[in-house]
C-alpha cells in the first residue's frame, strides 16, 4: 500500500484490550485498521490495557503507537475505568479524534465530548445481549450503546443488523463499514499439526474465546453425536474473564483424545489450522460480525454457522446454516460436509472465497479515514474513489439490497455506505 504524504488525521483509539497478538474481535479489528490508517497518513495511537500487555509487546508496531494504560482485570468495570482514564489522556493529547470501540467504553463518549474532543464511535455488536452479563451490566451497556449513538460526531457500523438500531431506534445517520479478512499467507508449516496429531481435512475447528455465547459445549456434544471416525474437534481460544465457562468445557473433554483445546494461538498459528481444516463451525448465540468465519472462508474452508443475523450476513447458502442450540441439526451437518467428496470441497471452497471479496481491509481502512477526516472537519482526500468498487454488499445470491430499504427518503440518507463498499457510481449490482 502506498503511503499517503501529506500531513493526516491524529487518532487516539479506547476501547480494545490492546494490540498486537491480544486475542477479542475488536483487537483482530484493531490490529488489520490501524496500521492501514498509519499508511494512508493518519497518525495513531492506541491506548491498551496493561493487563493485557504480552511479554514484550512493542510501543510502536507498524507504524501504530502503543500506550499501556492501567486498569483493574475485573469483568464489568476495566473497560470503563480504562476508557475514563483515556479520555483524560485523550483531553491532554488533543488528538483531531478519539476513536472509540463498542458500547461499553461509549459511556465516556460524553465526558469526551465535554472534554472538546472530536469523537467517532465504532458500534462492534449489542454486548448487552451476551449470556455472561447480569440484568445491572444490561442495563448500563444499553445506556452506553444509547450514549455513544447520540453524542458521537461520527458512527460508524459494522453490519446492516447494527446499521437498522442506527436509524430506526436513534434516528442517527451512521456509515456501515464492515469487518475484513486479509489474504492468506503462503504457510507451509505443520507444526501445530504434528504437535495435535491432526490429519489434514479431518478435523472441525472453532476459534472464538472460551465464552457462554460462543457455545463451545453445544459444539462439542454435536461433534460426538455426529459420528465422524477418525475425525477430531479442536477448540481454539481462551477464557478471558469467563472461567467458569472455560472451566465446564475443560471437563467436558477431559479424557478425550478426540477433542482438543489449544487455548490463545497468535494469528500464524490460527492461521495453521484454519487453512487444514476439515470444516469450521459457529455455533455461537450472539456475534458482531465474526472475522474468524470469513477467515475460514476466505481459506476455502467448509463452513457452518449458527443462524443469528449477524452469520446470515455471510451469505452462505441455507445448508449451512442451523438453529442456535439446535444440536442434533449441528451433528448432521457435520455428518454432511464430512462425507463430501474432494471435488465438491474445491467448488465450496471457491464459492466461500469469492464471496469474501467485499471484506477487503484496504478499502475498509480507507473508508475509515474518509469518515475520521468528515468528523474532524478536515478535507478529505478521496482518490481512492477512482478504483473499481469492490463488490456490492449484498449476499452472495444478490438478493439483499446494497443500500438498506429503511423507509422514507431520510431514511435511505441515513443509512450511509462508503466508498468502495456499496453499488457502483454507474447504479450497476
Amino acid at each position: 500500500m502506498k503511503k499517503n504524504r501529506r500531513a493526516g488525521v491524529t487518532v487516539i483509539a479506547l476501547g480494545l484490550r490492546g494490540m498486537p497478538n491480544v486475542p477479542g474481535g475488536v483487537e483482530v479489528h484493531a490490529s488489520e485498521l490501524y496500521p492501514r490508517l498509519q499508511a494512508l497518513g493518519a497518525h495513531i495511537t492506541v491506548l491498551g490495557r496493561t493487563p493485557y500487555r504480552p511479554a514484550g509487546s512493542p510501543l510502536l508496531w507498524r507504524g501504530v503507537t502503543v500506550r499501556w494504560i492501567a486498569s483493574p482485570k475485573l469483568q464489568g468495570i476495566e473497560a470503563v475505568v480504562h476508557t475514563f482514564l483515556g479520555v483524560l489522556y485523550a483531553a491532554a493529547r488533543r488528538p483531531d479524534i478519539l476513536h472509540i470501540h463498542a458500547v461499553g467504553p461509549s459511556l465516556m463518549v460524553p465526558l469526551a465530548k465535554l472534554l472538546g474532543l472530536k469523537v467517532v464511535v465504532t458500534h462492534h455488536g449489542q454486548d448487552y445481549l451476551r449470556e455472561k452479563w447480569n440484568g445491572t451490566a444490561r442495563a448500563v451497556l444499553r445506556l452506553g450503546e444509547r450514549l455513544g449513538m447520540s453524542y458521537a460526531d461520527e458512527l460508524i457500523v459494522i453490519s446492516r443488523g447494527l446499521l437498522e438500531l442506527a436509524t430506526h431506534k436513534y434516528g442517527r445517520e451512521a456509515t456501515l463499514i464492515p469487518n475484513g479478512v486479509s489474504e492468506p499467507k503462503g504457510l507451509t508449516t505443520r507444526v501445530l499439526l504434528e504437535k495435535h496429531s491432526l490429519t489434514p481435512q479431518r478435523y472441525v475447528i472453532q476459534v472464538s474465546r472460551l465464552v457462554a455465547e460462543k457455545r463451545q459445549l453445544d459444539l462439542i456434544k454435536a461433534f460426538r453425536a455426529s459420528g465422524l471416525p477418525g475425525w477430531k474437534l479442536v477448540l481454539v481460544g481462551g477464557a478471558q474473564g469467563s472461567q467458569r465457562y472455560a472451566d465446564l468445557v475443560q471437563q467436558q473433554i477431559a479424557g478425550d483424545d478426540s477433542i482438543i483445546s489449544t487455548g490463545f494461538l497468535p494469528p500464524p498459528q490460527v492461521q495453521e489450522l484454519l487453512m487444514h481444516a476439515g470444516i469450521f463451525a459457529l455455533p455461537s448465540s450472539h456475534e458482531g460480525l465474526p472475522i474468524s468465519l470469513l477467515e475460514a472462508m476466505k481459506m476455502g474452508t467448509p463452513v457452518v454457522a449458527s443462524d443469528i443475523p449477524a452469520n446470515r450476513e455471510m451469505g452462505l447458502d441455507e445448508a449451512s446454516y442451523f438453529q442456535v442450540g439446535d444440536t442434533r441439526a449441528l451433528a448432521w451437518r457435520l455428518h454432511e460436509l464430512a462425507a463430501i467428496p474432494a471435488e465438491e470441497r474445491i467448488v465450496i471452497g471457491k464459492r466461500l472465497i469469492e464471496s469474501c471479496a467485499r471484506y477487503d481491509w484496504d478499502i475498509i481502512a480507507k473508508s475509515t479515514l474518509e469518515v475520521m477526516e468528515r468528523a474532524a472537519g478536515l478535507p478529505t482526500q478521496r482518490t481512492w474513489r477512482d478504483r473499481t468498487p469492490a463488490r456490492s454488499l449484498r449476499d452472495v445470491d444478490g438478493d439483499i439490497p446494497t443500500r438498506l430499504e429503511l423507509g422514507g427518503a431520510s431514511d435511505r440518507r441515513r443509512a450511509r455506505l462508503p466508498t468502495g463498499m456499496g453499488a457502483s457510481s454507474s447504479g450497476g449490482k
